[in-house]
């Protein structure tokens, strides 16, 4: 069970996020990903940083192997028919009615490979008003709600990773699993849509248990006053986060540890539910106070006393850290025209097992004399 999806196929027909992040998590458990690419420049995503080999596409396409057809060819149609005759797996990312017009419909499939599961990522479905816009990452995160819940309304401005584009990775890939699995019983292949809109949704459940449940639409701050989760700046203009939840003896230690214990008689923070109500009152409390020592100085004093607190780790910090090199999260790799790359194993262990030998992303067409051997492609 280390590598549970050995000996499953899967055809990406993938570009930029969403696709090559399912097809990577499908890699990772030990399936063989082949990544379908266009001959001119493949990938967009490869592009980001010239050379079609950007850290963006390495980041998100290891352990695939690269074969280049040009679909909107008769001989690339013919040939990725031979791939999907006997894969497990179609994975893309299209927009709607792009796999119509490659011929590539439902009964076309079926025909081809009757036990092929077919996993369709689209921005917001096959049908409804908004089925032939372009989405991104900022799209879904504003339509789905969830940028209502990190943007500042006073100080708008996108910030972080992608959000939307993981999580639609993640669920079609989850999707998959239980496709194959439903396969082991019927015999028979099965179609898996996922749209950015509905997992960016789904990804974020609470917010709208709140709405539908009390009445009220949360906003940036209502999450953050519920766990009593805080960030605050140091004297050295670095940030600690500390989440008190709505245990009292987080509360009790974190006043210990801060040194002020005027804040347990304050009749605004006697109880969870007055320390979220009066949250923005109790971070301006403690922010001067955190102003008055440095990161370091209150990492120091925190440790050991309880209190779920972290520092803000800015990535190379993250690398060093010392849990995470304990965990040996990251690895070196090297690629034969690329040379060194830095990767990051799969989060996840099955019997002790980080999983299948990594290999890093493929160049554009690596893998085409192999490919078109072993499948007796044109």
């Amino acid at each position: 069970m280390k590598h549970p999806l050995e000996g499953i196929l899967v055809i990406e027909l993938g570009t930029v996020l969403t696709a090559p992040l399912a097809g990577m998590m499908l890699a990772d458990l030990g399936a063989r990903v082949i990544k379908v690419e266009h001959p001119n420049g493949g990938d967009p995503f490869r592009r980001h940083a010239g050379k079609l080999y950007s850290p963006h596409f390495a980041s998100y396409n290891r352990n695939k192997e690269s074969i280049q057809l040009d679909l909107q060819t008769e001989a690339g149609k013919t040939d990725l028919q031979l791939l999907l005759a006997r894969a497990d797996v179609l994975l893309e990312n299209y927009r709607p009615g792009v796999m119509a017009r490659l011929g590539l419909t439902q009964a076309a499939l079926d025909e081809i490979n009757p036990r092929l599961v077919w996993c369709s990522i689209t921005g917001f479905g096959a049908e409804g008003p908004y089925r032939d816009r372009p989405c991104y990452d900022a799209v879904a995160l504003g339509l789905s709600g969830l940028a209502s819940l990190m943007l500042d309304p006073a100080q708008p401005g996108m910030n972080g990773p992608t959000i939307s584009d993981n999580v639609t990775g993640m669920y079609a890939a989850y999707g998959i699993l239980g496709a194959l699995m439903g396969r082991e019983k019927s015999g028979k292949g099965a179609r898996v849509e996922v749209s950015m809109l509905e997992a960016s949704i789904a990804f974020s459940p609470e917010g709208f248990a709140q709405y539908t449940r009390l009445g009220a639409a949360p906003g940036p701050q209502t999450r953050v006053a519920i766990s009593q989760s805080h960030a605050f700046a140091c004297a050295d203009e670095r940030l600690v986060t500390v989440h008190l939840s709505s245990v009292e003896k987080f509360w009790q230690a974190f006043v210990a540890v801060i040194e002020r214990p005027d804040l347990l008689d304050d009749a605004r923070f006697a109880s969870p539910e007055l320390r979220t109500r009066n949250y923005a009152a109790l971070n301006g409390e403690v922010a001067a106070t955190f102003r008055t020592r440095t990161r370091d100085e209150w990492c120091a004093r925190l440790q050991g006393s309880d209190v779920p607190f972290a520092p803000v780790n800015t990535i190379p910090e993250v690398m060093e850290d010392p849990q995470v090199r304990q965990a040996g999260t990251f690895y070196q790799t090297a690629h034969p025209e690329h040379g060194p790359l830095t990767a990051i194993h799969r989060p996840l262990t099955i019997d002790g097992a980080r999983g299948p030998t990594t290999r890093p992303a493929p160049v554009l067409g690596e893998h085409d004399a192999a490919i078109r051997a072993e499948f007796g492609l044109g």
